[in-house]
């Protein structure tokens, strides 16, 4: 049991609660433990439920999942959120991901690669492909404000954190970052703690974004 990955299910339709949640109860390491049909009972049900990784729908009524990963990620680093979606527009995505999203997923996505996705963001891996977000960045406009910003931000870390930070916005692995700069895999998670804390952020895709913004890619 203490291995399971609890998900939390948050969507305005609840039919699609029952589908997400019957696939998800097949995953003998997934468990669903509760549902929600809006962005604000959403953030309530993180409270009380303590899951690892929110399903995140982005367009409900009333608080939509974007204002919801926003609160949520306020509250510290866990639970990752997944956001779901039937829109894949770049606007939804970089929205969600500057919120603080781990992922994003269209609803058509076939259950073995939701799980997978699960899986990932619960181990602290992003599940875009490093295709995916290049492209995503590129669409983003970092002006002259960003720019100083986000070299602001960076000089903040040490030379080997800094290596470490851009091994992260390159898609990178743990193990492959170990080997790459010649380190054990828990000084590299030791390293990815110090940058998140200095940093401010939450995820490896809101590093690679801040590198992004930084001229580093």
């Amino acid at each position: 049991m203490a291995d399971l990955i609890r998900v939390l299910v948050v969507d305005d339709d609840p039919l699609v609660r029952v589908g997400l949640t019957m696939v998800l109860g097949a995953a003998a390491d997934l468990t669903v433990v509760g549902e929600a049909g809006d962005g604000a009972e959403a953030v309530t049900a993180v409270g009380g439920l303590d899951p690892d990784v929110v399903l995140m729908d982005i367009r409900m009524p009333g608080t939509d999942g974007l204002a919801a990963t926003d609160a949520i990620r306020r509250r510290g680093r866990r639970p990752a959120v997944i956001m779901l979606t039937t829109f894949d527009t770049d606007e939804h995505v970089v929205r969600a991901l500057r919120a603080g999203a781990g992922g994003f997923l269209l609803k058509d996505t076939p259950p073995d690669r939701i799980a997978t996705a699960i899986r990932s963001v619960a181990a602290g891996e992003p599940i875009l492909s490093p295709a995916v977000t290049r492209r995503l960045m590129l669409r983003v406009a970092a002006g002259a404000d960003a720019y100083e910003q986000a070299r602001a931000a960076l000089s903040a870390l040490s030379p080997r954190e800094r290596e470490v930070a851009l091994a992260l916005a390159r898609g990178d692995t743990n193990a492959q970052i170990a080997a790459t700069l010649a380190m054990s895999v828990a000084t590299v998670k030791a390293h990815i703690t110090h940058i998140f804390t200095k940093l401010d952020l939450n995820n490896r895709t809101q590093v690679a974004m801040l590198a992004h913004d930084a001229g580093l890619l």
